[in-house]
């Protein structure tokens, strides 16, 4: 599996990082790409094995919630199916607390499997995505 990693320092806490991303069904508050969301099977937000159907691009992306922990400030999850030249994807998203300062540290890991001549495109996409992500979950903190 190829590793994508991306990392910013909020000048905000943990905490208020957190009750921002940490429902899984929370994208279109958080990713302005992202127009809706919503989670299959009636199921909430930070329960493992649900699945969040979300449109962004005007495309349907399905991915499974894997792992999901208010104590440590984190989420896993997986593709359900593939997505353009990616075949399967896992990632992570974490808030860890900064003491100095009361801020927050704030890492986005996704592996994933994609061709060999695809490899370099697929990891340039996730390259661009992520800071934007990044820079709209900035945008909506700035506004509390």
């Amino acid at each position: 599996m190829t590793k994508v990693i991306y990392s910013t320092v909020f000048n905000h806490t943990a905490d208020q990082v957190w009750g921002v991303i940490r429902d899984f069904n929370s994208y279109p508050v958080w990713v302005e790409t992202v127009t809706e969301s919503r989670i299959e099977g009636g199921k909430s937000g930070d329960s493992v094995g649900a699945i969040r159907d979300f449109v962004e691009f005007g495309a349907h992306i399905r991915q499974r919630l894997m792992a999901h922990s208010d104590v440590d400030r984190f989420y896993t999850y997986e593709s359900c199916e593939p997505l353009g030249a990616i075949t399967y994807y896992q990632g992570t998203g974490r808030v860890t607390p900064i003491v100095d300062g009361n801020r927050a540290f704030m890492e986005w890991t996704i592996s994933l499997e994609c061709p060999e001549a695809e490899r370099e495109n697929c990891v340039n996409q996730l390259k661009e995505a992520m800071p934007q992500w990044f820079t709209s979950l900035r945008a909506v903190l700035e506004k509390k």
